[in-house]
C-alpha cells in the first residue's frame, strides 16, 4: 500500500480514513452492520438535537483507541465527547444533545457511535 503526499493532498482528509481502513483490516459494508439501525443523519441538513436521543460509544469498532482518529470529537459542538488515549471515546450523556453528527462522522463499518433512543 502506497500513498503519495501529492495524491493524498488531491484526495484530503478522507484519503486518510480509506488509508486507515485498509491497514486495520476493517471493510466497509453497504448492507445494515449486524442488524443495527443506520444512521438518520441528513449531511445537507445542520444536525438537528433530539432530546430522545442519545449518543452510545462502540470501543470494540473505534479507530481512536488505536490510531487517534479524532472525527467524532472534532464534530461533537457540545463537547460531549471525550478521547481516552488506548481505550476510546467517553460520552457525557449529560451534554450529549442527540444531533447525530458523531455517528454520521464516523469512518467505521458498523459504527464505533450509535443513537440509540434515551432510556
Amino acid at each position: 500500500m502506497s500513498l503519495s503526499r501529492k495524491d493524498f493532498f488531491k484526495q484530503g482528509i478522507f484519503s486518510l480514513g480509506e488509508t486507515l481502513l485498509k491497514v486495520s483490516g476493517t471493510a466497509l459494508n453497504t448492507e445494515e452492520p449486524h442488524g443495527r439501525p443506520t444512521s438518520v443523519f441528513d449531511p445537507d441538513k445542520e444536525p438537528v438535537a433530539d432530546e430522545n436521543m442519545i449518543a452510545k460509544a462502540d470501543n470494540q469498532h473505534c479507530l481512536a483507541k488505536g490510531c487517534g482518529c479524532f472525527s467524532c470529537v472534532e464534530r461533537c459542538e457540545y463537547e460531549a465527547i471525550k478521547l481516552i488515549p488506548g481505550t476510546g471515546i467517553c460520552i457525557d450523556e449529560a451534554l450529549c444533545t442527540g444531533c447525530g453528527a458523531c455517528e454520521y462522522i464516523c469512518p467505521v463499518e458498523p459504527k464505533a457511535v450509535m443513537l440509540p433512543p434515551r432510556q
